[in-house]
């Protein structure tokens, strides 16, 4: 990997992390936190989203990574917080 493809992969998990911290209100994690909750969100949208049968193209392959990040990140949020509430 280089380093331009690693600057692209953590700019895309921020803005992942950063977008799901949004649609779930109260759960951001600061800069690095988004980064990481966006890097987990997409391995998670990778594997749960085929699994479920549901694949989409918006296009241009950043803005689809993006996306399948989000609901990735968005899903792991939900589950953090449903665990902070037990």
């Amino acid at each position: 990997m280089t380093t331009t493809a690693l600057i692209i992969f953590l700019l895309a998990g921020a803005i992942a992390g950063w977008l799901a911290g949004l649609l779930v209100r109260g759960f951001g994690f600061g800069l690095l936190g988004n980064i990481v909750v966006g890097i987990i969100g997409a391995f998670l949208a990778g594997w749960l989203l085929p699994a479920l049968g549901v694949s989409f193209s918006l296009g241009n392959p950043l803005l689809t990574s993006i996306s399948y990040a989000v609901i990735g990140a968005v899903v792991l949020l939900v589950v953090i917080g449903l665990i902070r509430r037990a």
